[in-house]
């Protein structure tokens, strides 16, 4: 019997018939060719990753470093696994030909058969930069670039890109007078911001490569691709700078909102990163879950400044003042007196940093030394005296007092019900701005709180922390004395005395205690300190808010991106000046000034938007058409607006702006209702999304001045194909 010979690998390419030109053998034999191998290479490579994932699995865990280690490893190699199951072929974003004929394909990741022969290089290699920077002007030793559009697995279409004239040999028929790039931006948006790896330009590769030292401001107007570098920008560093290794510190990726986090989560993971930590300035506190929004701009204001901020130590200093007068304490060895120079060696003990809450347990050792050096008896064990001092009622009353455990959430909470604490720990407030911060439910914290709490939090540590290290060092304790009972009892029964008598050694003991019997407190996965922080539409960020961010990046290395002319409550001076005031020295600004998102029909009216109020805004250039005009039509052809869309549109997503974020109206039409592809939000919270269809309703009523005409500029330029205006009356 002869078996069935294997069916030939379907074809790479599924160019549909209108680029039948562009099928012809001579253009994509090689192609073909290449990818044949990239599938055979990936086939291998999955194969093996997952043989040795299961191996890793199957041995035994250990201990410490060594079980670290394990995991670690399996973590890395299930990440690849997954990497490579996600996109397969798609993971070649096309080829490049050097000036020496050679052929270079550019993937998402590298990727090498089992001969070691290179099939593709990583794009965030040096070797890689030319595929993503060449241009006309610096062509970076290239003769010629290709890439893919891919569709369901398969090549859907190919650009060709020459650079010498030696370059054009063959090339005609794939020829393009648009760069990939721009020939893709009519594509339908979906509820995820779409993969554009393949097709970064110069502009943005630059940026993307940049070093890591010190802050990057990326200033750039809408459309021009900041979030797109920011998010390539994170991958790039986490693969080409060794202190920013998952193990070493790590990246934090900080977004404007919850709709945004949304719509980029994907990218990162498509890059092969898995391990940034992302969020808004609202994840970073607990109180960000609930707090509200701050409604009155008075209050706001004088809550945003970096000295309010610094109102939180001594706010915190007035509860470590020690006591100012002394204390009697009966021990059943001596009577003691504790003076106010005791109390106050007792009180400077803590080491400089030490959060107030966990100083208090080093006050206390220091009280309990200096009075221990008072008792004569070299016979009275120094634990006992220890625990008949904590059992002195007074004397524990008296430290509580003046060194309580404290809340964030109090701390701050009093400086809004208490004018006098106030006035002490924000001396340079005048009355009627005192008078102002003053509230009746002094925890309903709004956004305005947030950078006050975290730095209360910061300052003051965790309030369970002693109370949890007693437990955990009884807990050892009881374990030593389990450990060395069975010990005595496994000495008794044995014969060898050599071997047996190890179990007698103390070292032996203390690793043999799980000091992780008792649970730890469940760490502050946002809390830092991060090697780098990358921080999207930050135009909008106060001084205060800065402060939350840089306390979590000692370093100082950020990447920081976004548009002086989106900022609501207006950016007076250069990115250069406004970082300089929350302590950032070393900036570097890239700007981006083409925008190729937005169709310049739409452009052409939000550009007049933006220059009323702000005639030196960096507006971008739009760099192709949208077809379509803007229209401006009544307020009660909403539901036609969007129906008629939704019928001529299978794919793509539409927003409706308000100014409220909620409309009357919308989510009773039968279609909409039925459609995933309709939003709704406020301008805020359309802030670096993208939609096919954006209907603005009734603008006028976003509100006056730079903030009404920031939120109107923001809506309009959130479309990719066509902005519809409707007005009442």
């Amino acid at each position: 019997m002869t078996s069935s010979p294997t069916p030939a690998a379907p074809s790479a390419f599924a160019l549909p018939d209108r680029l039948a030109a562009k099928a012809d053998p001579s253009l994509v034999a090689a192609d073909e060719a290449h990818l044949a191998a990239v599938r055979a290479a990936l086939e291998a490579s999955v194969a093996d990753l997952t043989e040795r994932i299961a191996a890793a699995r199957r041995q035994a865990g250990g201990i410490g470093q060594a079980a670290l280690d394990r995991d670690l490893e399996v973590h890395r190699l299930t990440a690849r696994l997954r990497t490579l199951q996600r996109f397969g072929l798609d993971l070649c974003l096309g080829h490049m030909v050097l000036d020496d004929g050679e052929h270079v394909h550019v993937g998402r990741l590298g990727l090498t058969d089992r001969a070691g022969d290179r099939l593709l290089l990583d794009w965030r290699s040096p070797a890689a930069e030319p595929f993503f920077g060449a241009t006309h002007a610096r062509p970076m030793g290239l003769t010629s670039r290709r890439r893919y559009r891919w569709t369901a697995g398969r090549v859907s279409d190919y650009w060709d890109e020459v650079f010498t004239d030696a370059g054009l040999a063959g090339h005609a028929a794939a020829l393009d007078d648009q760069s990939a790039f721009v020939a893709s931006l009519g594509a339908s948006r979906s509820a995820r911001m779409r993969d554009v790896l393949g097709t970064i330009q110069a502009d943005q590769d630059a940026i993307i490569r940049a070093g890591s030292r010190g802050a990057l401001v990326v200033d750039g107007g809408p459309g021009t691709g900041k979030t797109v570098v920011a998010l390539h920008r994170t991958a790039y560093l986490l693969h080409a700078d060794p202190r920013l290794g998952h193990r070493r510190g790590g990246v934090l990726f900080v977004g404007p909102h919850q709709p945004y986090l949304s719509y980029v989560d994907d990218v990162l993971p498509s890059l092969g990163e898995e391990g940034v930590r992302t969020c808004t300035l609202l994840d970073l506190v607990t109180e960000g879950a609930t707090a509200t929004v701050e409604t009155d701009p008075e209050v706001a204001r004088l809550k945003a400044t970096a000295a309010m901020v610094g109102a939180i130590e001594p706010a915190v200093a007035l509860h470590e003042e020690p006591p100012s007068e002394g204390l009697a304490v009966d021990t059943p060895w001596a009577d003691l007196w504790v003076s106010t120079a005791d109390w106050a060696e007792a009180f400077a003990a803590p080491e400089p940093g030490t959060p107030h809450n966990e100083a208090r347990d080093q006050v206390w050792e220091a009280l309990v030394e200096i009075l221990t050096d008072r008792v004569d008896d070299a016979d009275v064990p120094p634990e006992q005296l220890a625990r008949a001092l904590r059992a002195d009622a007074d004397l524990v009353e008296t430290l509580t007092r003046a060194w309580p455990l404290l809340e964030a959430a109090d701390v701050v909470g009093d400086l809004w019900s208490v004018p006098a604490y106030l006035r002490r720990c924000a001396p340079w407030l005048a009355p009627d701005e005192v008078r102002a911060l003053q509230r009746a439910d002094p925890q309903a914290f709004t956004t305005a709180d947030l950078p006050l709490l975290d730095a209360a939090r910061q300052r003051l540590g965790d309030p369970t922390a002693s109370r949890r290290r007693r437990r955990q060092e009884a807990s050892a304790a009881a374990q030593r004395v389990q450990i060395g009972e069975a010990v005595d009892r496994i000495l008794e029964a044995g014969d060898d005395v050599d071997a047996l008598s190890m179990l007698h050694q103390v070292d032996l003991h203390e690793r043999l205690v799980d000091v992780d019997a008792v649970p730890s407190a469940d760490p502050d996965v946002l809390g830092g300190p991060f090697v780098h922080v990358v921080v999207d539409e930050a135009q909008e960020l106060t001084d205060a808010e800065w402060r939350m961010l840089l306390r979590r990046c000692p370093s100082r290395s950020l990447t920081i991106v976004g548009d002086r002319a989106q900022a609501r409550h207006g950016f007076a001076g250069t990115w250069e000046e406004r970082l300089a005031r929350v302590g950032l020295d070393h900036v570097t600004v890239a700007s981006l000034s083409i925008n190729y998102r937005t169709p310049e029909e739409v452009m052409a009216e939000a550009e007049p938007v933006i220059r009323a109020v702000l005639p030196d805004a960096n507006v971008p250039t739009s760099v192709r058409s949208g077809g379509a005009p803007v229209e401006h039509r009544p307020r009660a052809d909403l539901d036609d607006v969007l129906d008629g869309w939704l019928a001529a549109h299978a794919e793509g997503t539409a927003c409706v702006i308000t100014a409220s974020g909620t409309v009357e109206g919308v989510l009773d039409s039968v279609v909409v209702a039925a459609s995933s592809r309709v939003r709704v939000l406020t301008p805020a919270l359309a802030k670096g999304l993208e939609f096919d269809l954006v209907v603005l309703l009734d603008p006028d009523s976003f509100g006056e001045g730079i903030a009404g005409a920031v939120d109107r500029y923001v809506a309009m330029t959130r479309a990719t194909q066509r902005l519809v205006v409707l007005t009442s009356g």
